[in-house]
């Protein structure tokens, strides 16, 4: 794990548990990284404008402003469990790394006894099988997505051939055979998919993106029907 992506875990993992702190032993141990270094990645978010602070004594460690913590809410243990169910299988997906903090979020936010409940429920639940290999998305690239940033990548099509291109990042598209990173390709002047598990490097440039109209005869990938995700 690179460095900004582990300042990026501090700060959901403080999140998570906020108002409550985690000490720089046990952040040293989810991260495989000394005290030290954690030490040295608190003070890089404090001058970053990061509202972490250190809280003295035996259970001290290092907390995040309640104000950027979610309310208790009134989840029940299935419904919760529903969720982590549902999350199983966003991996292999841009939204995998977001889940799985979404999820830390919603135990730490319900109440101690439904949080208890759904994990035992949870406790009771198998799968046969193990889950095929993804692969890994860099934050970067998602990241990147969010904010409208020129992406710099180095790419492999489906003959091997391999370029590098600067990217406009427009969105995602799901489909049977994958991810694909949408984007206005600077290479070919137009809109291209590029397959996630062929994206072999990528950098955030600090150029923001225009913003673009796709229409769904613009995009080009196998199996199916362009559907769009809503929310409501």
């Amino acid at each position: 794990m690179n460095r900004t992506d582990r300042l990026y875990g501090i700060v959901e993992e403080l999140r998570a548990i906020a108002p409550r702190p985690r000490s720089a032993t046990w952040l040293a141990n989810r991260f495989e990284v000394s005290t030290r270094t954690v030490e040295r990645d608190i003070s890089a978010l404090q001058q970053t404008g990061v509202p972490v602070w250190a809280e003295p004594g035996r259970t001290g460690g290092y907390c995040l402003d309640a104000a950027m913590t979610l309310p208790p809410v009134n989840f029940s243990p299935d419904e919760a469990v529903a969720v982590a169910i549902a999350l199983r299988g966003m991996s292999g997906t841009p939204f995998h790394l977001a889940g799985s903090t979404a999820l830390r979020k919603l135990l730490v936010a319900m109440g101690e006894t439904d949080a208890h409940a759904a994990t035992e429920l949870a406790s009771r639940i198998h799968f046969v099988g193990a889950s095929a290999d993804s692969p890994t998305i860099p934050a970067v690239l998602t990241q990147a997505v969010t904010a409208r940033h020129v992406l710099r990548l180095r790419y492999t099509d489906r003959s091997g051939a391999s370029t590098v291109r600067d990217v406009e990042p427009l969105g995602y598209v799901g489909s049977t055979t994958g991810w694909y990173l949408l984007g206005w390709c600077r290479l070919r002047t137009g809109i291209r998919v590029f397959k996630l598990d062929r994206i072999d490097r990528v950098t955030a440039t600090t150029e923001r993106a225009p913003r673009r109209t796709v229409r769904p005869d613009d995009i080009q990938v196998p199996d199916g029907d362009l559907l769009t995700l809503t929310l409501l």
